[in-house]
């Protein structure tokens, strides 16, 4: 190469981001992207309909898509926080796709857009796709895309980065515009975020509206309950259940506010003549008061879906008389105003049991999270079958017409409640003395009632418990057991005797598809 030559000057690659720093950014503003999208979607709803927030809606659809065993799954394992551990995990997946939207937006940003278009798109068929959706509804999921969008473009505008030489390395071409973006994007999710919250609670119709019901005394109250219905043993159930701490399993992901208002009940179907009432027409027709135990089909053996309240209603098989039925009929289904159907035999509301459209519970208007304003109730059948919430209409037709919410889902069609019992105390791997132990809890079989409690200790033999009285075939039972208790490890069964004779099985079955089975067992350790 000649001296006057020049050699050309080696190339300086100057390194692009950091994969630790591209995946920084890449989480603020995909997160904060999410936290205003689903901010502002979320205050649309409170003024549109709290069932357009599109988590809510996009949580229902999962409910109703789960197969049988995750449902089951969740019961067993979160009780009445299911809903809560659903909403967490949407909410964990709906992070983890907003940091990898992020990602996407700072490469390029039409990438970031079409994965908010495809948000919406789920956002949007998940609410049209609810019961009673209207167009009007898909507002909060386009109002939140919509700034989501802005937002998402003024965090990836404000998170470019710069390659500095020397010393070679990447850094943000202003740190402090993209610190004070995200902080005040960050505040204004938190902000409208409250103003929603604020907004839903301010807008509780539901809430009102019950604080403005007055019952009317029954016209026939139900007879006191004799002294001898409690066994009087720590531990053991309370007779009647207080409204606070009775079982709720439902599908509904927030509790439906109903305007009394607005509020109307329909019969119609195979009848002669449909009818329409308004909340005060219940009322006048005269209320009736029924102490009756509801038990939950997703109840595990020994399991605490189940409860006694003092129920105030309407009776509901007059009223289906009056319409006129319509020969070969055998169904009645109901809707709640969130759209659930639950499908009743029309034998077990016409034989003669206190089936009620019950509107009071334990002395006051139905809690919301247990039905308000009205709610079926049939003793005798496992809640899905016989017990719809927020009632807002009634269908008389047949089981080959028409298949209800669960039993779509493979649950059985008609669903009378199984001979039961459980061991309340002592409790599973307690430590106790030796020497007199009581062992006690509750049995139930409504509709026959419990003439029989027995206690296995080990593998010994039966023994004979003490019932306490059983006012009612509707009611459970308490019952009691002295043990004479020796050291060791024992291992306590109970079983139940109904009033046809029939006791219960051994064999054990989950809940699906008409009710558990086996006997009750507990660990306990006498020292």
């Amino acid at each position: 190469m000649a001296a006057t030559d020049i050699e050309p000057r080696p190339a300086i690659r100057r390194p692009g981001p950091s994969l630790h720093m591209t995946a920084v950014r890449g989480s603020v503003v995909g997160v904060l992207t999410a936290g205003v999208t689903l901010a502002v979607a979320h205050l649309f709803a409170a003024l549109v309909a709290p069932a357009s927030d599109p988590v809510l809606a996009v949580g229902g659809v999962a409910i109703d898509l789960a197969p049988q065993g995750v449902k089951a799954f969740a019961i067993r394992t979160f009780g009445a926080n299911d809903k809560i551990a659903l909403l967490v995990g949407v909410y964990a997946l709906l992070a983890l796709a907003a940091v990898l939207l992020g990602a996407a937006a700072l490469r390029r940003r039409r990438y970031g857009l079409a994965g908010l278009a495809v948000f919406a798109a789920i956002g949007v068929a998940a609410v049209l796709s609810r019961p009673g959706a209207t167009p009007l509804g898909v507002l909060p999921v386009l109002t939140g895309v919509g700034v989501g969008s802005a937002a998402m473009l003024l965090l990836a505008r404000a998170g470019r980065m710069v390659t500095v030489t020397p010393p070679s390395r990447p850094r943000l071409l202003n740190r402090r515009q993209f610190l004070a973006t995200t902080a005040g994007t960050a505040l204004t999710a938190g902000a409208t975020a409250a103003v929603g919250q604020a907004v839903g609670r301010g807008s509780a119709v539901g809430a009102r509206s019950r604080a403005a019901v007055r019952i009317p005394p029954p016209v026939r109250p139900a007879p006191p309950l004799p002294g001898g219905v409690s066994v009087g043993v720590d531990g053991v159930s309370t007779f009647l259940t207080r409204n606070r701490d009775f079982y709720r399993v439902d599908t509904a992901l927030t509790v439906p506010q109903v305007d009394l208002e607005a509020w109307r009940l329909t019969l119609d179907g195979a009848v002669d003549r449909p009818r329409t009432w308004k909340f005060e027409d219940l009322l006048a027709r005269g209320l009736v008061e029924r102490d009756i135990t509801l038990n939950c089909v997703s109840n595990e053996v020994g399991g605490p879906y189940i409860g006694t309240a003092r129920w105030t209603g309407v009776p509901l098989a007059p009223l289906l008389r009056e319409a006129g039925l319509h020969t070969g009929q055998n169904q009645l289904v109901s809707r709640s105003v969130e759209g659930m159907t639950i499908g009743t035999p029309l034998a077990a509301i016409l034989d003669g049991r206190d089936a009620l459209l019950a509107v009071a519970m334990n002395g006051e208007p139905l809690p919301l999270e247990h039905g308000f304003p009205v709610r079926m109730l049939v003793p005798g059948l496992y809640g899905y079958v016989g017990a719809c919430k927020w009632l807002t209409s009634m269908k008389v037709t047949t089981f080959d017409a028409f298949d209800p919410y669960w039993v779509q889902r493979g649950w059985a069609a008609d669903a009378p409640v199984k001979t039961a019992s459980r061991i309340d105390t002592p409790r599973p791997f307690a430590q106790r003395r030796a020497g007199p132990v009581i062992i006690a809890g509750v049995a139930w079989a409504q509709r026959r009632g419990i003439v029989a409690v027995e206690i296995q200790v080990d593998d010994g033999p039966w023994r004979q418990a003490r019932l306490a009285d059983g006012p009612s075939p509707d009611l459970w039972r308490q019952w009691t057991y002295r043990w004479d208790a020796t050291s060791g490890s024992h291992t306590l069964r109970v079983r139940a005797t109904d009033a046809t004779g029939a006791t219960q099985t051994d064999q054990r079955a989950a809940p699906f598809p008409d009710g558990a089975t086996g006997w009750h067992s507990t660990t306990v350790t006498i020292t």
